[in-house]
This record gives C-alpha cells, structure tokens and sequence, in this order.
C-alpha cells in the first residue's frame, strides 16, 4: 500500500468516529467511556481526601500542595474535567430524547428489561437529574476550593523541610463546620450512588458486554460500587463537622 492510500485510508478511519458519535449508538457508547473516566476520577479524588480523616494536618495539605505543583496542568484537568461532566450529561440528554422519540407515549408502570427482570428505578429514571446536579456540585467545589482563601488570606502551613504552603485543610474543616454546606455535600453524595449505582450497570449494556447470566450480579456490582463511594465521601464532611464540634 502505498503512502498516500495510507494517508486516505487513516482520514477515513477518522471522518468515520464523528459519524459514530451522531448515532444512538455510538453516543451510548461515548456516555460509557465518559462515565468510565469519570468513575476513575471520583476513586482517585476520594483516595486523596481520605487524608481528611488523619489526626493532622500534615497528609492532606501534602497532597493538596502536590496538586498545586502541577500548575497550568492542574488548571488544564479541572477545565477537561469539567468538560467531561458536560459532555456526558449531554450525551445522556439527546439519548433521552432519542428514547422519547421513538416511544412518545409514557408508561404507565415500570417497564420491564427485555428478556429479563426490570431495573427500572427512580435513579435510572433521573439520571439527567442527578447528572446535572453533580456537574452544579463540581462547578461550586472547584470555584469553592480552587479560588478560596489562600496564602495571601493567612492560610498558610509549613510542611516537613519548612516548605510553605496553601492551608487547604483549614479552609475544608472551617466549610464543614457549617451545618448547611455539610447537608448540600450529603445530599449530593447521595445523588452521586444513586447516579453511579444505575450507570455502572448500563455502562455495561452500552459497551455490548451485558448477558442475561450476568445481568443480576452486575446490577449488584453497581449497587456495592455507588454505596462505597456514596459512604466514603459521606464520611468526610460528617467526621470533620464533629471533630469541629469537639465530638
């Protein structure tokens, strides 16, 4: 083969994926793989804030002031992540739309899943719901965190070798004393299981792996992988609000 016919052979191969993602299938395709990373993301967010929960300061501010290294490449994934949010939660809406389309009349119960029980819930029922919620949580934890207090306000700590650092802690134990911003981080931990209990099992489904045989077990997957995020981060605004009320 020749280098040009390469060259055409590579453009078509290309000019193919936006065609894919227009199509019903391919933009489920494109909600798993989104919802995949996405899920990557909320685990590694999570193993780092479990740093919260030791006695001091110490931990959590090293791995916030690791981040805060990264510089443009920390700005660069909060916007991609944010983009990311965006273009799953609009993958998820013209999906709806499509369904809507090709079934205009509503039903009148729970619909079944074809050839075997149905899952049909209130969190698979509003998952655009839930969805936009946690991208409105995202936006405010970043603007929250990312553009509050800092060096210049007195927030600052020395870590180990006297290097001086953002007190990030200090922010997030001085928000989580604060009843109100310790219920909205609840609430929306609770939309989070809800969101990843569903879309753990449709995911699945979306990548052409899901089979009657396994259909039960992965909606029980889905059901222990949204409850252990939803605790995990449940926990942290709950133990910091006591440990800041002396409990």
């Amino acid at each position: 083969m020749s280098a040009s016919s390469s060259k055409l052979s590579a453009s078509r191969g290309l000019s193919i994926l936006p065609a894919l993602f227009r199509t019903s299938v391919g933009q489920k395709l494109l909600t798993a793989l989104t919802g995949v990373a996405l899920v990557g993301f909320i685990v590694m967010h999570l193993l780092g804030n479990l740093t919260l929960l030791a006695p001091d300061a110490g931990p959590f501010n090293l791995y916030a002031h690791k981040l805060d290294s990264l510089g443009p490449l920390k700005i660069l994934a909060e916007v991609g992540l944010v983009a990311l949010f965006g273009l799953h939660i609009l993958n998820g809406i013209l999906l709806k739309l499509d369904h809507k389309r090709a079934r205009p009349v509503s039903y009148g119960y729970a619909p079944k899943s074809k050839g075997g029980p149905s899952y049909s819930n209130a969190s698979s029922r509003n998952m655009i719901v839930s969805g936009s919620i946690l991208l409105f949580f995202l936006i405010l934890h970043i603007v929250q965190f990312r553009f509050g207090p800092s060096l210049s306000e007195g927030y600052t700590t020395l870590l180990d070798g006297g290097v001086e650092a953002r007190d990030l802690h200090r922010l997030i134990v001085e928000t989580f004393s604060n009843p109100a911003m310790v219920a909205i981080y609840v609430g929306t931990t609770l939309f989070l299981g809800s969101h990843v209990r569903h879309g753990f099992w449709s995911m699945f489904q979306s990548l052409g792996l899901m089979k009657q045989s396994r259909s039960r077990a992965l909606y029980a997957a889905g059901l222990v992988v949204g409850l252990v995020l939803a605790v995990g981060f449940l926990a942290l605004p709950i133990v910091l609000y006591f440990r800041s009320q002396g409990v």
